[in-house]
């Protein structure tokens, strides 16, 4: 993909602005290249755009031809271990700051500053929230003192993250839950209070004064929506950028109540709150979210796990998302989780389609070349650092 621009933008570092951390061993490389599970995470994973990007990017850096075989890769990779296949791949990735949702740590995941120590990054937490609600059900909190007791623990993980690194951000997941038409309105204590009672009853209890760790078992989906939008109001209160899942993700979504055009009424209300909505993914509805971007003042959009899984198809697809949001307000994300892989794949093809873009205006004469350098480095970690108040 030549582009006179391109060196320039892949000079410039990055802040991932959502993502997650890498394994700290192996990983498998079918099961974990796209959002496919199960059987259909089998054989197939690398005959697509995503495989075919992996493939042609990757081994170079495990001393490998372009394009060698998935045996020879794996083998390779087994070979130097995980932490070198970490340092290589993170390291040439060219991140300045992670931005790390810790909400989903199964065992053997990396700690955010461990991660970012692979890429000599900044790391920075991204609190998920409905696992404080989660964590406090298992703690035994009853459906009375809930508002309460969830907003001091929200509070408290601001202010004393159990990751170890400064949080500036929430996120939810509401899309995988409920989907993303929720009531604009602020739910009541006493609303809030019923509906944690009946989460809590679905896990066997009588009157919803016992956790997980009750009589009843373990915990039923958190499906409430009414609980979802508590959350986000809560999140909100503090003053902290929230994130939303949007769009494409794994079956575990129903992708048409996705749409963030749902979010509508909420973002409305949202607004005099002040404080950065920001889209994540967005994918196939990546349109959508630029309309929004450019309507709401607090609203950020980006691409996120779209660009590596679209693989060479992600110039297109970028500057589709590009055609109605400002370009003050598109962030780089890559959504990357447990191969180091990811990271580098996200960050490489996503300069690959920013310079390209550029590029394409640059030759038409719709930019100047100041206007070009100056895009990139707001989208590439300016418009960031300003949504999450980073450190210079």
């Amino acid at each position: 993909m030549p582009s006179s621009l391109l060196p320039f933008v892949a000079s410039q570092p990055l802040t991932d602005h959502h993502c997650h951390g890498v394994l700290r061993s192996g990983g498998d490389l079918e099961a974990l290249l796209n959002e496919a599970d199960g059987a259909a995470a089998r054989g197939f994973a690398f005959d697509s755009l995503a495989g075919l990007a992996f493939r042609r990017w990757c081994p170079p850096l495990l001393g490998l031809p372009p394009h060698a075989p998935v045996e020879s890769y794996q083998a390779r990779r087994d070979e130097l271990g995980a932490a070198e296949v970490s340092r290589r791949f993170l390291g040439a990735s060219g991140l300045a700051a992670l931005c790390v949702d810790t909400g989903y740590a199964p065992g053997g995941i990396l700690s955010p500053a461990e991660t970012a120590a692979f890429a000599g990054a900044a790391a920075y937490e991204v609190v998920r929230l409905e696992q404080v609600a989660e964590s406090l059900a298992a703690a035994g909190t009853g459906a009375a003192g809930f508002p309460g007791a969830y907003r001091a623990a929200l509070a408290d993980r601001v202010a004393s993250p159990a990751a170890g690194v400064p949080v500036v951000g929430v996120k939810s997941i509401a899309a995988y839950r409920v989907g993303l038409e929720l009531d604009p309105r602020r739910p009541s204590d006493a609303e809030v209070a019923g509906a944690f009672g009946r989460w809590l009853a679905g896990a066997g209890g009588a009157d919803g004064a016992g956790g997980a760790g009750g009589p009843g078992g373990a915990l039923p989906r958190l499906a409430d929506e009414t609980l979802h939008r508590f959350f986000v109001w809560c999140g909100a209160d503090l003053g902290l950028p929230v994130q939303f899942h949007v769009g494409y993700g794994d079956r575990d979504i129903d992708l048409h109540r996705c749409n963030p055009l749902l979010l509508t009424e909420l973002l409305r209300a949202l607004e005099p709150a002040g404080v950065p909505v920001m889209l994540l993914h967005n994918y196939p509805y990546h349109r959508e979210a630029g309309y929004l971007a450019q309507v709401f003042p607090h609203v950020y959009a980006d691409l996120g796990l779209a660009t590596h899984n679209v693989g060479s198809r992600a110039p297109g697809v970028l500057a589709e998302a590009l055609e109605l949001v400002p370009l003050r307000k598109f962030l780089f994300s890559s959504d990357a989780f447990g191969l180091p892989e990811l990271y580098y794949l996200g960050a490489l093809l996503f300069r690959h389609a920013l310079s390209g873009f550029l590029q394409a205006r640059l030759d038409a004469g719709d930019i100047s070349g100041a206007d070009a350098e100056r895009v990139t480095g707001l989208i590439a970690a300016g418009n960031a650092a300003r949504a999450y108040r980073l450190p210079a």
